[in-house]
């Protein structure tokens, strides 16, 4: 009979090797931060304070809201997002639309707004729908970068003469000549500093010159211009940051129920679209880092959609500007090291502090020295690459369409006219076969190009008709598809042919079904 052993001996035993008695006591898990983290943290920080005031100028918010978004970017979306190394803030992709609904509905309303669309981004989120994002056509996405930088970039122009922008692109284009025949001289000698610094640090040859090009472009820039408007006295507008006491938070939202619908999708569309390609972007980056990535991880793209949401509405009710991913400082954070979503948090909680306490400093900034960077960084979303890859793909009308339609229409209606552009050049191409026959050396040659579906039915059987019985035939199929109705026809066709003594060949790529050649 086997040995029994009492249920509080067995138990004991269990204690004392889960906890042998000279061992130290277990402490708590204390939050460790790699090193890596902390610099590139500071690297982030030092990109993300200037571009926030920069964006919020541009957008005609409030400039502390841009500094909010900044901080609720990195401190919410970065603790619950799926993109552990993306960091969030106020993104030169909603500037367009941002600004838009300030002009129409205000500061407060268009917080609103802003707690809606992360409203709705939950929601999606929870439907586990972020991979559908990724179905947009690249180059509608691409298209919509340009047309945003364009509207930036076009609007900037006036900050940077002395004046001020107006409200669409077209305006801003025809007051353009009234504004450069009364322009600033103090003003564009500012703008033209920082636009210079910009270019040049990044390409300061020798060792000196890569040492000194860890420290952002953006910050030197904007720091030397401060510094040269000060030191000479210029008269300029510069930042100002009015006391947090009369900060104004999000109200109830007032105007048309359908206006506001709108504008909370449109919010929605753009902050989702841009943070879930940024999340695929940086996969990328942190795949092509050397050296261990690991401990990053890759993207959760449902979980990353509802950290933008939880963000976007926590920066909507502090009077924040809409927070998406931000591709700049996304990448300077996987160049410089980052191995945690330690390193996004950290750079909000810096925000903070220089929100807090580097109030006197920041009031020293010109405004056309912001100006001037927000319009490089639309001058650089019209990107040369994206271009050659659109026109290597043949998208270019899609690309061009929605480009022009951002820029002339708004962001929403854009978007809608690069969509509908792309699904008419698809159908296009999925319409578009050549069917052609010849005779060559005693054989029959019958090339098909492009997908071969029912509407190409019946030139395909012109072909095939011409085809004597008892030849022998090459067919040659060259497209990526073929539907149930084509792949009938062929087949009833090369069966017959076989019958009265003829040869099939089927060459080319394979299509979706296979036909069985004649034995």
């Amino acid at each position: 009979m086997p040995a029994c052993v009492p249920a509080h001996t067995a138990k004991s035993a269990r204690t004392e090797r889960s906890h042998p008695p000279h061992s130290p006591p277990r402490r708590p898990r204390r939050l460790r931060l790699a090193g890596a983290d902390l610099s590139a943290s500071v690297a982030v920080f030092l990109i993300a304070l200037p571009l926030s005031l920069g964006i919020a100028l541009a957008t005609g918010a409030p400039l502390r809201a841009g500094l909010v978004a900044a901080a609720v970017g990195g401190l919410v979306a970065g603790r619950l997002g799926g993109s552990p190394l993306q960091v969030s803030g106020p993104a030169a992709g909603l500037t367009v639309v941002t600004a838009d609904l300030i002009q129409r509905y205000g500061w407060r309303t268009t917080c609103a707004v802003t707690v809606l669309a992360g409203l709705a981004q939950l929601a999606l989120g929870c439907l586990r729908v972020a991979r559908g994002a990724l179905a947009v056509s690249p180059a509608v996405v691409h298209g919509m970068l340009a047309g945003i930088g364009v509207t930036i970039a076009v609007a900037q122009v006036h900050i940077v003469l002395g004046g001020s922008p107006q409200s669409s692109v077209l305006d801003n284009l025809r007051a353009l000549p009234a504004q450069l025949t009364g322009l600033d001289p103090a003003a564009l000698a500012v703008s033209a500093l920082t636009l210079a610094v910009l270019l040049t640090w990044p390409r300061l040859p020798g060792r000196a010159g890569r040492l000194l090009g860890r420290v952002p472009a953006a910050l030197v820039a904007v720091t030397a211009a401060t510094a040269v408007a000060s030191l000479t006295g210029l008269v300029l507008p510069r930042v100002d940051l009015p006391s947090w006491r009369s900060h104004a938070l999000a109200g109830l939202p007032q105007g048309p129920v359908l206006g506001l619908v709108a504008a909370a999708l449109g919010t929605t569309l753009v902050c989702s679209v841009q943070s879930l390609l940024g999340a695929v972007a940086v996969d990328k980056l942190v795949a092509g880092r050397a050296g261990p990535t690991a401990r990053a991880g890759r993207s959760d793209l449902d979980r990353e959609l509802l950290g933008q949401g939880a963000a976007n509405v926590v920066s909507g009710a502090l009077g924040g500007l809409p927070v998406a991913g931000v591709a700049v400082r996304s990448t300077a954070n996987v160049r410089a090291g980052a191995v945690s979503r330690n390193s996004t948090m950290l750079h909000g909680v810096l925000v903070v502090i220089a929100a807090l306490l580097m109030v006197p400093v920041l009031e020293f900034v010109p405004l056309a020295s912001l100006a001037a960077l927000v319009m490089a960084v639309g001058i650089q979303m019209v990107s040369p690459h994206h271009i050659r890859t659109v026109t290597r793909h043949q998208e270019v009308p899609v690309y061009a369409a929605t480009a022009l339609g951002v820029a002339a229409l708004g962001v929403l209606q854009g978007v809608a006219l690069g969509i509908a552009v792309a699904v008419a050049v698809a159908l296009r191409r999925l319409t578009r076969t050549r069917i052609t026959h010849e005779e060559r050396k005693g054989f029959h040659h019958v090339h098909v190009r492009g997908q071969l579906t029912f509407l190409a039915v019946p030139r395909l059987s012109r072909a095939l008709h011409l085809v004597p019985p008892g030849a022998a035939v090459v067919v040659r199929l060259d497209g990526s598809f073929m539907d149930h109705a084509a792949y009938e026809a062929l087949q009833d066709w090369q069966r017959t042919h076989t019958a009265q003594g003829g040869s099939v060949e089927l060459t080319g790529r394979r299509t979706g079904v296979r036909i069985a050649e004649p034995a």
